[in-house]
């Protein structure tokens, strides 16, 4: 299965040329969106150890004077850090530069994770090119365990030129993924179609660099130039506005059925219609590879695929 999926994208990509997405609304790049979501403050690495910990490679982990952190992948050692506190429900966003020039083999990850053989996570995997050559971003959804929910697009933009915010909105009704503020993939509730939801876990903030070139970029065929390195890639203007879940309580009131939070309103259970067609010119122009239609892997789609958008 994961030959032919190579072997799909690949095709993919040689047949496409990214041009840039025309929206109907402004991009933000703030990773704030309009309000309600424009109610949390941007975290700052120069502080790092308040909102972070260090967990694989600190001697390659940076954090500067002006707000920012750097992951480095050298031959030795990638990096990652986790955030020190859980989360369910909300919306969580991360800035990020790419590696820039040739990125060929590497990984660059942000992701929110649960733990346990049935654990939830929710995933932003940036797997780098050639020069010249669009990043490609893989998203993947974990419920109860059970993952293998890719979806493929190219962005758009060059994402190693300059900063661009990665978001996540969760709440009980649907899981959105933003890029800039457009929406790029959306997993719904589907409990009542017997599929496990992502509603009793709370997640972990995680981001890594590694070395992933025995499948990241055109199916493992380009591996990582080492003379390029080291490999960087910098994260900023991390900032939530979710709820919590510390370990001192079995659920956070904030979790309740009967809670009453702004990504809980009626104006939060479904995309907007401009936030559809957004999503709608994303999938046409920029999908390289979507797992629910994926016929050899999948002969009957999977139940969630048609209420998912």
């Amino acid at each position: 299965m994961a030959d032919q999926r190579r072997a799909a994208v690949c095709s993919l990509f040689l047949a496409l040329v990214v041009t840039p997405l025309v929206l109907s609304q402004e991009l933000d790049t703030s990773g704030t969106l309009p309000k309600p979501y424009a109610t949390s403050v941007s975290k700052d690495f120069a502080d790092f150890t308040t909102e972070f910990s260090v967990f694989w490679g600190p001697e390659h982990i940076y954090t500067t004077t002006d707000q920012m952190l750097d992951l480095t992948l050298t031959n030795l050692s990638g990096a990652g850090f986790s955030s020190r506190r859980t989360f369910i429900y909300g919306r969580i966003n991360m800035n990020l530069k790419l590696i820039a020039g040739d990125s060929s083999g590497t990984v660059t990850t942000y992701y929110l994770t649960s733990f346990g053989d049935y654990h939830d996570e929710l995933d932003f995997e940036f797997l780098g090119n050639q020069t010249g050559q669009p990043y490609i971003l893989q998203t993947n959804v974990f419920a109860n365990g059970v993952g293998e929910r890719e979806q493929r697009i190219f962005l758009w933009f060059d994402p190693s030129a300059d900063f661009h915010s990665y978001s996540v909105l969760w709440n009980k009704k649907q899981i959105v993924f933003f890029v800039d503020g457009v929406p790029i993939r959306v997993f719904k509730n589907n409990e009542a179609l017997g599929m496990p939801y992502l509603n009793k876990q709370p997640m972990g903030v995680y981001s890594s660099l590694w070395n992933g070139d025995s499948w990241a970029t055109q199916g493992g065929r380009v591996k990582i130039n080492w003379d390029y390195a080291p490999f960087i890639a910098t994260f900023q203007n991390y900032n939530y506005d979710a709820c919590e879940w510390l370990s001192n309580v079995t659920v956070p009131a904030c979790a309740a059925a009967d809670a009453n939070n702004w990504w809980d309103g009626a104006a939060y259970d479904d995309l907007t219609p401009v936030q559809v067609n957004e999503l709608r010119k994303v999938q046409e122009e920029y999908m390289v590879y979507d797992y629910c239609t994926d016929t050899k892997r999948n002969p009957t789609p999977p139940v969630e695929c048609a209420g998912n958008l």
